[in-house]
């Protein structure tokens, strides 16, 4: 019985946990932006690679310290 209460207990958590959702949102709203930008404009292209390469690098060294 209390095993059952638990489980129960830890589903409404899990699913009710909304910490970082809107983070979550834009960064998907800002590549599906990035992602169309390139499409159109191919000139571009490069230059959204680089942005995101040079964020994932410092996302890299900021994991590292």
């Amino acid at each position: 019985m209390q095993q059952r209460i638990w489980r129960t207990l830890w589903r409404v958590r899990i699913f009710k946990d909304t910490r970082g959702q809107d983070l979550i949102e834009y960064a998907l709203m800002g590549g599906f932006v990035a992602v169309s930008a390139a499409a159109l404009m191919p000139n571009i292209a490069t230059s959204i690679s680089t942005v995101f390469s040079q964020v994932g690098s410092v996302l890299s060294a900021a994991a590292a310290s």
